[in-house]
């Protein structure tokens, strides 16, 4: 084992907004028979328990948001880790327009991403997983035997964005706006969103996403054949 604080094969992936990280993640969790740990389904899933409590958003606070906790847990599922709310799956509700919108207010208290990053590193303890996020291989999996951090031009990132929200290809200027508004998330965000100095830099830019899958399934392949990786 790697160490015994995590699983026997942790592959971490962080980057900016809109790089793909999760269904990447997802893709390459179902190739190697590894479960997905989507560390976002957490922060989504606090903030769709307070937004369900009715709080104003305005006045939410760490001490809230961690209260929300209680009724948060993780379920490992077929290639993937579940974020229940109450003991249900919450799926549908935690990727509506509602939690997207405020999520990130969320995210930026310390101590629901340390509650975060605790849950995730728990997934961890006896599965090997792959993980996606903004600071996986940084701040949560510091020894993760492989980490990649993925980026991708800012107009493609939104491009690819719209398309899977609006089910179509979209408009220069859908595009455009896009463009303006994860420039501004990637400003926000800067602080969490660091690549880790062993991490291996992907650019999807130009590549499909079985493109990108298939590289990080050989790298996968090529560091557990290492001696110190069982």
């Amino acid at each position: 084992m790697s160490s015994p604080a995590h699983a026997r094969m942790v592959i971490a992936i962080d980057g900016p907004a809109a790089s793909g990280k999760s269904s990447t993640a997802q893709w390459v969790a179902e190739r190697l028979g590894y479960l997905h740990v989507d560390s976002g389904s957490l922060y989504r899933a606090l903030t769709a328990a307070a937004l369900r409590g009715g709080t104003p958003v305005a006045e939410w606070t760490p001490d809230l948001m961690l209260a929300q906790g209680d009724r948060v847990s993780l379920r490992p599922g077929t290639s993937a880790f579940v974020a229940l709310i109450d003991g249900e799956p919450a799926e549908e509700e935690i990727r509506g327009s509602g939690v997207t919108a405020h999520v990130s207010h969320a995210a930026t208290m310390p101590e629901v991403r340390a509650w975060v990053n605790d849950r995730v590193r728990r997934a961890a303890e006896t599965q090997d997983v792959v993980v996606d996020g903004r600071d996986m291989g940084t701040a949560v999996f510091p020894d993760a035997p492989l980490k990649i951090f993925l980026i991708a031009d800012s107009w493609e990132r939104a491009r690819r964005r719209l398309t899977q929200r609006l089910n179509r290809r979209p408009t220069e200027e859908e595009v455009a706006e896009e463009v303006d508004a994860l420039v501004h998330r990637d400003a926000r965000d800067a602080t969490q969103t660091v690549q880790a100095k062993d991490a291996i830099l992907l650019d999807t830019t130009y590549l499909t996403q079985p493109e990108q899958v298939e590289r990080i399934v050989a790298l996968a392949h090529a560091v557990s054949h290492r001696p110190n990786v069982t």
